[in-house]
């Protein structure tokens, strides 16, 4: 993520803020520029403190609810900002409670959705529920009698709406074994079921895709329920990045997906607050960038960057005494994964704004 500063007193403003903790100024995301904003208020509107006088509105989220800080453009004819629209089932706002977990739900929604601009692929809007081109979110909480399963399905992500709260997550993590759990993961993974079905299925890539996930037409149903009963297939450390990525080339392809956003989101925080790592030894890696790593196409060095900086990171997290930042090994068959979705998300970033199947006008 890049760093923002305020231009009236040039603090930093992070990606979160509301104001300004300099001048105090109200602030807010303009997706159109890709960057935080400052705004003067009056009756008159919103004005950006850019120089450029321009008006904006805030997110009615922003306004009524105070769960949403991105900025919706003066002529636009909705009243929610381009990241709200996406949501189109929201928990019930008469329990104090849904509003803590809408809030923060909608938090992780908006880094992942940042890093979907940056990518130029940030999802249209479903028009239709048989749109197979748009995204909505669906925020539910779950009953005695309706759970609620978090997951994909024809263009919807449905989240548990507990996933926000840190204990019930914190749970279900040990309970499933799993090494890492959060709510941008889970965003970051069920967004690439509805990637495959955008980038990857019916295009010239499906073939690739197939040589190296396998064939994803095999039963999905009948594949999850054999991972359920017998657990993954031997030695899945060689060729997957987690267990679950082995039940299913859908959930490989998932998994690694949300990987490979892992690690571009992280370089690119790490390249534009200008953290660098100096080797130590002739065996270490070094981080060393030679450009933004979002559109780089040096797979190769991006890969390098990352093991450095996951080393950092697990490094300077165990001397805080928490647990590994990045607590996974990449093996050679999971780094020729990551290098095809890197290969198919490089194509769409040459094409630009011609691509129609993305919103790119915000």
């Amino acid at each position: 993520m890049k760093v923002f500063y305020c231009p009236q007193c040039h603090s930093q403003i992070f990606f979160t803020n509301y104001f300004c903790g300099g001048c105090q100024h109200p602030v807010g995301y303009v997706p159109r520029l890709q960057s935080m904003m400052t705004f003067h208020v009056d009756e008159q509107g919103w004005m950006a403190l850019d120089g450029s006088e321009k008006f904006y509105r805030p997110c009615r989220n922003y306004s009524k609810y105070n769960v949403c800080n991105w900025m919706v453009e003066q002529d636009s004819p909705s009243d929610l900002c381009c990241s709200c629209q996406l949501t189109t089932v929201i928990p019930d706002l008469h329990e104090a409670k849904n509003i803590e977990y809408w809030a923060k739900l909608e938090t992780a929604k908006r880094r992942f959705l940042y890093m979907t601009q940056r990518l130029n692929i940030f999802p249209c809007a479903k028009k239709t529920p048989d749109d197979p081109r748009g995204l909505s979110f669906h925020f539910l909480v779950p009953t005695d009698d309706q759970p609620v399963l978090t997951g994909h399905a024809h263009g919807v992500i449905t989240l548990n709406a507990y996933e926000a709260d840190t204990v019930y997550r914190e749970t279900t993590r040990i309970s499933m074994g799993e090494n890492y759990r959060t709510l941008l993961g889970h965003f970051r993974h069920e967004s690439g079921h509805f990637y495959f079905d955008v980038l990857v299925q019916n295009t010239p890539w499906i073939e690739s895709f197939r040589q190296l996930f396998g064939d994803e037409r095999q039963n999905y149903g009948e594949a999850l329920q054999y991972y359920y009963d017998h657990g993954p297939v031997a030695r899945w450390q060689e060729s997957y990045i987690s267990a679950y990525a082995s039940s299913h080339p859908w959930e490989d392809w998932a998994e690694t997906w949300a990987h490979y956003l892992h690690m571009i989101s992280t370089l690119d925080t790490a390249f534009y607050t200008g953290i660098s790592i100096q080797k130590q030894s002739p065996l270490d890696h070094e981080l060393k960038f030679d450009g933004c790593p979002v559109d780089s196409a040096n797979f190769h060095l991006t890969v390098k960057n990352w093991f450095a900086l996951a080393y950092g990171l697990n490094s300077l997290n165990r001397s805080m005494g928490l647990e590994d930042a990045y607590p996974f090994t990449l093996s050679d068959k999971v780094l020729e994964k990551l290098h095809f979705i890197h290969q198919v998300l490089m194509d769409i970033i040459d094409q630009k704004n011609l691509d129609q199947r993305f919103n790119t006008t915000f």
